[in-house]
């Protein structure tokens, strides 16, 4: 009987390298990662915290491009309306939020902070009532509608 034929041996192939294993990121649980407060809660917080007067706080979503809410409040003096401005600032920088400027500290009849989403004024109660910022700026949902028709 012939002998069977075995199939010829094929060239061996390189084994291919393997890659060595990378070593996995640590990742931070989500919650050891705390959470920035609302801004609004912060500035609110901070009004309060520094006796304020008549802290109100508008939606000017709509009215505006500059800031999506406008905080107003009043101080007793000069020196008060001074130290409420600076309690704000303080505050939001603690909460991660950097204001991009501070207007009026030298005068303190009048001191703007701009947060870039909020604006924050805090003036003495006659310039308050000079300028009359709540009947400019505040706008209900039915103002707002009668004035786009």
């Amino acid at each position: 009987m012939p002998k069977a034929k075995t199939p010829a041996p094929s060239p061996k192939k390189p084994a291919a390298k393997k890659a060595a294993p990378r070593k996995a990121k640590k990742k931070t649980p989500l919650a050891a990662v705390p959470a920035k407060p609302a801004l609004q809660a912060v500035v609110v917080a901070a009004l309060e915290d520094m006796k304020a007067l008549e802290i109100k706080v508008l939606d000017v979503r709509g009215l505006t491009d500059i800031a999506d809410t406008m905080v107003i409040a009043s101080g007793t003096s000069d020196r008060h309306v001074r130290s409420v401005a600076q309690r704000v600032v303080e505050r939001t920088k603690q909460a991660g939020y950097r204001p991009h400027g501070v207007e009026g500290q030298q005068d303190s009849d009048w001191v703007l902070i701009d947060l870039s989403e909020m604006i924050v004024h805090v003036m003495l109660p006659r310039v308050r009532e000079f300028y009359g910022l709540e009947k400019l700026w505040d706008m209900t949902a039915t103002k707002r509608a009668a004035a786009r028709a």
